[in-house]
């Protein structure tokens, strides 16, 4: 009979037991499924679209799919077992970039967040988001297969831990070379499926003719995107005064000026002008354009970011 108590079970207590999980887990992972699950809380559950006829790709099969998307005729060729994607597929996956060039790791205040911790962070977060909802995801630039499912998410934490280790090393090995090309600030040309989506996460200052032939590259290709411009707070308000030393951060040098404050009113009408071109460069191709700013929290923004990717067709 019932005594009106809880059961009490003999298994170590879940809350213990995730704690423990956790635990192991990377710092910038712990953040960003924090992030997502505030985020989740607001957002009510996907509608799904059946599955499309169009044949895409072959890839290999990886653990969490189902069996029933193996091409077992395929497989039969070779020692792998591979699944067969069709174009709906395709449409849905979303291929993730942020920017970890130099300038990225700009903070005007050790209270805030480096630029490329918060790109970081809003990229893994969304990509948590994502593959809750059943979305393939993958990293640009690395050539990796989208795909869906918990590990995704320490796959794409690797790759970008590693393209950090690969900056800092160069970074090491060129810091008396003045000639060292820093990393690039902007996707290289991918060829990837038609209708796919994508999410480029940087501060988007180089020229804006960089900008376009990057974002066209995508665009031209039957790609819907997105962009989030990183800013740090200083870089809007140049809030400095005096006598004030500025080092670029991606090899242009140094500048030394006597009265920062003088030239406050041109900068900040030349950084206004550079960021409503990249919003109109955005907007020409159709994509969606927002801004972040690391005194912010990062919840909003991937909120609005999501709810962009979950409406039918990425627009």
């Amino acid at each position: 009979m019932n005594s009106g108590r809880p059961f009490k079970s003999h298994q170590p207590d879940i809350h213990h037991r995730a704690e423990g999980l956790s635990a192991h887990l990377p710092p910038l992972m712990v953040a960003a499924e924090r992030v997502a699950a505030t985020v989740s809380q607001g957002v009510h559950g996907r509608r799904r679209v059946g599955q499309g006829e169009t044949f895409w790709q072959f890839r290999r099969y990886e653990f969490g799919d189902s069996t029933q998307l193996i091409d077992w005729r395929q497989s039969a060729k070779s020692q792998p077992l591979y699944v067969r994607e069709t174009e709906w597929e395709a449409a849905q996956s979303i291929w993730l970039w942020r920017d970890g060039s130099p300038s990225m790791d700009y903070r005007s205040s050790e209270n805030l967040p480096q630029k490329v911790e918060r790109a970081d962070l809003l990229l893994l977060a969304l990509a948590s988001l994502l593959v809750r909802g059943g979305e393939h995801v993958a990293l640009l630039g690395t050539g990796m297969p989208p795909a869906t499912g918990r590990g995704i998410l320490l796959r794409l934490w690797s790759m970008i831990e590693a393209q950090d280790r690969n900056k800092d090393r160069n970074k090491d090995r060129n810091k008396d070379l003045k000639t060292a090309i820093p990393p690039a600030s902007l996707p290289a040309f991918e060829t990837l499926p038609r209708y796919g989506r994508v999410v480029l996460i940087g501060d988007f200052l180089s020229s804006l003719e960089e900008a376009r032939k990057a974002i066209s590259m995508l665009a031209n290709q039957g790609l819907s995107g997105h962009i989030v411009q990183i800013i740090d707070p200083a870089e809007e308000t140049l809030p400095f005064s005096g006598r004030v030393r500025f080092d670029g951060t991606e090899g242009e040098g140094e500048v030394l000026i006597g009265r920062v404050e003088s030239l406050r009113r041109d900068y900040l009408a030349e950084f206004q002008r550079h960021n409503f071109g990249l919003e109109a460069l955005a907007r020409s191709f159709g994509w969606s354009y927002a801004v972040h700013h690391t005194d912010a929290s990062p919840e909003a923004t991937l909120l609005a970011l999501y709810l962009l990717l979950s409406q039918k067709n990425g627009h």
